[in-house]
């Protein structure tokens, strides 16, 4: 697999583990618990989505680049 394939894909699978944390800091809001790393456990995932979400936006410009240089 290809490293922009296998990026895409554990993209894919941090979005879906960021929103079950999400729904997890939901739920013990509602049931009151004040617990301050609930709220912190949404934290890790979102930054690996937003390091991997700024790569995959590049990549198509990346990409514009070196057609570029190829065509020279």
């Amino acid at each position: 697999m290809r490293t922009n394939n296998w990026i895409r894909q554990t993209h894919r699978w941090l979005s879906i583990a960021f929103t079950v944390a999400v729904l997890v800091n939901i739920i013990a809001m509602g049931v009151g618990s004040q617990a301050v790393w609930i709220g912190l456990v949404a934290l890790f995932p979102l930054i690996l989505l937003m390091i991997s979400g700024l790569y995959l936006f590049v990549l198509p410009y990346l990409a514009k680049g070196r057609g570029a240089a190829a065509r020279g």
